[in-house]
């Protein structure tokens, strides 16, 4: 393996800095000042920029592997300890004080448990308003939500930092962040019109199969193919939602028909995304890409809301007469559907992809069990069965995809 040399373009104390890899390698670097970083001799993929206290990677590519062995600063190279961990295992398990090590964890299980309320929150919300408090306006609802998450995402990056704000660089990237927020609306507005009709429960159930259309999308878009046992893992995940409908005593055609649309149109945008946004250029962190597709969206559900639910503000007004709660109800709703994504953000930052896989397939079956004790809707043991085969289903999918990776 070729030894390398990390060069310290800024002052700064290097207080771990140690990796390589024959193969699209990736060095983990952390530092107790701001500090830019370079590899000699080695292809970066990304710049390396450490905040104070912070931590990043460098990576490489192509077949040339790299080791970091030393650092260099106003001219003199300090070789690193022998004993510091590899790069494969993080700084916090080895050098991590217990205390910070304790503090880390529960920073951790805080960001799930508030991902996990914001996410169970939004969606029993919007089933109350829609279906039990009788708020029949699911696309000025989106609107809401998306009015919420444009000028949230704009305080959250632009005042509070918590990203770096990404531009759009393009006329082109302009309108295939357009579409993407086209695809985005009608999957949000299909789901809330389908929370009309169908309880919590069952449309969990349907919303279980977006690795399906996930599929069926990227095969017929880009022609990519699987292998054959993934494809065999789709067979349980679709057979438990037909199993499910068949004894779902609350089934409701019409928002069936919708809920199925929604998680077609998620997976649309998914593979989509994955398309249009593919080049090192034009790729958006998921914060960014809200804060430019949220307001489009605004912009599309707008006419939408006029001419399909009209008079719908002076009518959410007269509710407010009767019952100024409403608009409690619809200012708490809109800022968590932001936070929805704001977590789903730092969860996917500060867990493992397994983490997120487990946590993500588990979000799914407590929001149908809370949902049940809440609404009370009536559940059949094929439903739950059918469901329970659609969850395993995904797993199956879920273990399969990382395998043929």
């Amino acid at each position: 393996m070729a030894r390398q040399i990390a060069v310290v373009t800024a002052p700064a104390s290097l207080v771990f800095f140690k990796g390589g890899a024959k193969r699209m390698g990736r060095a983990q670097l952390l530092s107790d000042a701001s500090l830019t970083l370079k590899v000699s001799g080695t292809k970066l993929l990304l710049s390396v920029s450490c905040r104070s206290k912070g931590s990043g990677f460098v990576s490489s590519e192509g077949s040339r592997g790299f080791e970091v062995v030393a650092m260099e600063s106003d001219g003199q190279a300090d070789p690193l300890s022998d004993t510091l961990p590899d790069h494969n295992s993080k700084p916090s398990d080895q050098d991590t004080p217990p205390k910070m090590k304790s503090s880390s964890r529960l920073f951790t299980i805080g960001l799930v448990a508030s991902w996990y309320s914001s996410n169970i929150g939004v969606l029993l919300l919007n089933k109350y308003l829609l279906s039990n408090y009788g708020f029949k306006y699911p696309i000025f609802l989106t609107m809401c939500h998306m009015t919420a998450c444009s000028l949230l995402s704009y305080v959250a990056i632009a005042w509070m930092k918590i990203v770096p704000m990404q531009t759009i660089r393009s006329r082109v990237q302009f309108f295939k962040i357009s579409a993407l927020s086209l695809v985005f609306c009608v999957s949000v507005v299909f789901g809330n019109v389908s929370l009309r009709f169908l309880p919590v429960s069952f449309n969990q159930a349907i919303g279980a199969t977006t690795p399906f259309f996930t599929a069926v999308f990227a095969y017929l878009m880009t022609l990519k193919r699987e292998a054959w046992l993934t494809y065999v893992t789709l067979v349980p995940v679709v057979t438990g939602v037909i199993i499910a409908s068949g004894g779902e005593p609350s089934f409701h055609l019409f928002g069936f028909i919708f809920c199925v649309a929604a998680t077609a149109a998620r997976a649309l945008k998914s593979v989509l995304q994955g398309i249009l946004l593919s080049s090192e250029g034009e790729k958006l962190n998921s914060m960014n890409l809200l804060l430019y597709m949220a307001p489009i969206a605004v912009v599309f559900l707008l006419p939408a809301t006029l001419i399909m639910e009209e008079n719908v503000v002076g009518i959410t007004l007269a509710l407010a007469r009767d019952d100024f709660k409403i608009i409690w109800y619809l200012l708490f709703n809109s800022a968590l559907a932001y936070f929805v994504n704001l977590t789903n953000f730092l969860v996917t930052k500060h867990t493992s992809a397994l983490t997120l896989q487990v946590l993500g397939n588990a979000k799914g079956a407590v929001a149908v069990v809370v949902s049940i004790l809440i609404f009370r809707n009536p559940v059949s043991v094929t439903g739950m069965l059918g469901y329970a085969l659609t969850v395993f289903g995904v797993i199956l999918y879920s273990e399969a995809k990382k395998r043929s990776k």
